[in-house]
């Protein structure tokens, strides 16, 4: 037999003394619940497109990125959460794109131990903080930042007393909420209040009830293309007055499907939405329009969507988080996701497509009013309010 050591043992050898890791660096595995079809697909079908702009490295470890559609379904975005969870083996789940399932998600990850960051609005999925929410964050505006912009943009146009008609689901509960202490912190009056499902194709009792109220505006609090429907349904009852959305409908598919009617709506937005318009100061621009140039590039020109950048946002806030968590632990423990939880926290002026963002243990959005604009749509199009 051969005296000479197996070639493997020498290659072991030198790397030892070289001080050279026998393995590759651990991948880092993420996983994504996202709203790809159903009700909310105009919200989640842009997220899921973004998921090719992600980076496949970040310091030094590869990425792999699993994404599962859970339609619009709470129930499916908990399925996809813990299958993601148990079977893959994710460090960090991103999603769901709605607040319904993002909210039925806290429990399964706070078991877990695996930080998620959600894609939806609503701010009750990282407010009031708990043992649940501990593990959470999320990327787009919270509602009450966005009601307070409604409510003085209200006010500074005279207006006394406004009606409301959203979502019969969480999203709606947030924003009836909080555009009902908005509202009566600003002497608005509210003469109606109605709800309807994202799948419903008919309004015309809830607008019949809103216009016997006789009010001087009206906010319709859904998201996607759904937002449309109890604003054409106004338009075509007689409507006069101005018409406001949540940041929810700042899409191309809500121009489509609303046309003429959806004319002169107000709403408040991030400004990712109008990043072109925004003055070169602006931090906030040049992430924004290198996020629009590359999705355009990949999917057709004007194809981008505020909705595909709150999904990018996530990946940035993951992205800065990772060499401070990789520090603490190695992908794939809980070693590694406890301190990737920690160190996304921990984040301090993170400039996101939509603002910029600053994490704590109290806070898990980190942005304050300069993550807002007003817009309005005309001639089509979205644009900057003064």
């Amino acid at each position: 037999m051969s005296q000479r050591p197996h070639l493997a043992v020498i290659a072991a050898l030198v790397a030892f003394t070289l001080g050279l890791p026998l393995a590759q660096a651990q991948t880092i595995k993420v996983g994504l619940t996202l709203s790809a079809t159903g009700p909310a697909a105009s919200l989640g079908a842009a997220q899921r497109n973004s998921v090719a702009l992600f980076p496949k490295q970040i310091a030094g470890h590869d990425v792999q990125y699993i994404t599962l559609d859970d339609g619009s379904d709470a129930s499916r975005a908990v399925a996809n959460t813990r299958k993601l969870i148990d079977e893959e083996n994710i460090d960090l789940i991103i999603g769901s794109s709605i607040t319904p399932g993002s909210l039925a998600m806290i429990s399964v990850v706070a078991e877990k131990g695996v930080p998620m960051i959600s894609t939806a609005a609503s701010g009750s999925i990282i407010a009031p903080m708990d043992a649940g929410r501990h593990w959470v964050f999320k990327t787009p505006q919270n509602d009450g930042l966005m009601a307070d912009a409604i409510v003085a943009h209200m006010k500074a146009a005279g207006v006394k007393s406004a009606a409301f008609i959203g979502f019969s689901d969480a999203y709606g509960d947030g924003w009836l909420k909080e555009f009902r202490r908005a509202a009566e912190a600003g002497g608005i009056t509210l003469t109606d209040e109605e709800r309807y499902a994202r799948p419903d194709t008919s309004v015309t009792g809830q607008i019949l009830k809103i216009m016997a109220s006789h009010p001087d505006v009206v906010l319709v609090g859904g998201a996607g293309t759904p937002a449309a429907l109890p604003q054409k349904t106004l338009r075509e009852r007689g409507f006069k007055g101005v018409i406001y959305q949540t940041h929810g409908a700042a899409n191309t598919e809500f121009l489509k499907i609303g046309g003429k009617d959806v004319e002169g709506t107000i709403l408040p937005s991030g400004p990712f939405l109008v990043a072109s318009q925004l003055p070169d100061s602006n931090k906030v621009k040049p992430v924004a329009l290198d996020y629009t140039q590359r999705y355009d590039a990949m999917y057709g020109a004007g194809t981008v969507s505020t909705f595909g950048a709150n999904a990018f946002d996530a990946m940035l806030l993951f992205q800065a988080a990772v060499p401070t968590a990789l520090a603490h632990g190695k992908p794939g423990t809980a070693e590694f996701r406890a301190a990737l939880r920690d160190a996304i926290e921990a984040t301090t002026g993170v400039v996101l497509n939509h603002g910029i963002s600053t994490m704590s243990a109290t806070d898990h959005n980190g942005f304050d009013t300069s993550a807002r604009v007003m817009v309005t749509i005309q001639n089509g199009a979205w644009k900057l309010l003064p």
